[in-house]
């Protein structure tokens, strides 16, 4: 699984909170997804980050 974060993120910083492991604010405060592939063990809570983003910025392919 891959994730990446659109343009749409509005710097919630849940993602981060939820999966770390894929998910950090960059430098400018917004959300990137730094580990991909996303690793085995983190595909659940990678999923929940996605659900959870309040603008559907999130992409997993």
């Amino acid at each position: 699984m891959f994730a990446t974060v659109t343009s749409d993120c509005i710097e919630c910083g849940a993602c981060e909170v939820i999966c770390p492991q894929v998910f950090r604010l960059n430098s400018y405060e917004i959300a990137e997804a730094y580990m991909n592939p996303v690793p085995q063990d983190a595909e659940k809570s990678t999923k929940e980050a996605a659900k959870s983003c309040p603008v559907a910025a999130i992409i997993l392919e």
